[in-house]
């Protein structure tokens, strides 16, 4: 081979091997951190708060957790949402390797519990089901964190 051919290999390696080592640490603030927002540049107004209204019969009262170390854990449900994760300050905090500082987050929406993904790195699963978007939770329903499986109860 000739002198420029390996050293175009040479380069073409080195520049493979920056490129996995910026995409791991992207990986990991991402973990960290959250993932980045854009700045809002034009907000739509904001909606006007609705007083609390009284549970129904058959909507969820209680977050409880089914699985993991954190078993029989229960939160009560009002209109805050809850977050879920490793950080110290979410509502459910998980000591779980596979869960996200900031992993998901449930919150109430037209009358429905909702549950999002917030980036995390292992994803959050409804039942069997990747939770790609916001999706509704039913009542008993498993939504899995890593090792914690948690469900909506009345």
């Amino acid at each position: 081979m000739s002198e420029l051919t390996l050293l175009l290999i040479r380069l073409a390696f080195l520049a493979a091997l920056w490129f996995f080592v910026i995409a791991a640490v992207g990986v990991i603030r991402t973990d960290l951190f959250g993932p980045r927002t854009a700045p809002a540049v034009a907000r739509k107004p904001a909606k006007v708060a609705k007083p609390p209204s009284r549970a129904k019969k058959g909507d969820p009262r209680q977050l409880i957790v089914t699985g993991g170390p954190l078993q029989g854990t229960i939160i009560n449900l009002t209109e805050t949402p809850i977050t879920i994760g490793r950080a110290n300050d979410a509502t459910l905090v998980l000591s779980d390797d596979y869960a996200s500082s900031r992993h998901a987050r449930l919150f109430p929406q037209d009358g429905q519990w909702i549950v999002e993904d917030l980036g995390s790195t292992n994803g959050t699963y409804l039942e069997r089901s990747k939770v790609t978007r916001p999706t509704p939770v039913p009542l008993g329903v498993p939504i899995r964190i890593g090792k914690t499986v948690i469900e909506l109860r009345k």
